[in-house]
């Protein structure tokens, strides 16, 4: 089991599983993490990390746009950022893109 979590750093590219969608579901208004059998409702700085986790990104160009949007220091944003998706990785929320050897 931990062969499949990722240690996140700035290097990192993450993206949701393949079995995992961040989703806006209407009827509570707030958004979602939807794995099988667990739901996940991050907050809304949260959302916005997930939204930039495309698996092209690295960490660290989501952690300079995310500096760059809030005016905020970039060291905080880093540790934060990191800390939260270091998070969701162990829960099975997050994987790490992979370069193509086909």
């Amino acid at each position: 089991m931990a062969s499949r979590n990722i240690s996140v750093s700035e290097t990192s590219r993450p993206k949701l599983p393949r079995h995992t969608k961040l989703k806006f579901d209407e009827t509570r208004q707030v958004w979602v993490i939807l794995a099988p059998e667990r739901v996940l409702a991050p907050d809304e700085i949260a959302v916005e990390v997930l939204q930039l986790c495309d698996g092209v990104r690295s960490v660290a160009a989501m952690v300079d746009q995310l500096a760059e949007k809030y005016a905020a220091p970039r060291e905080a944003i880093a540790t934060d950022v990191v800390a939260m998706l270091q998070d969701l990785a162990d829960k099975g929320f997050l994987t790490e893109a992979r370069e193509s050897t086909a």
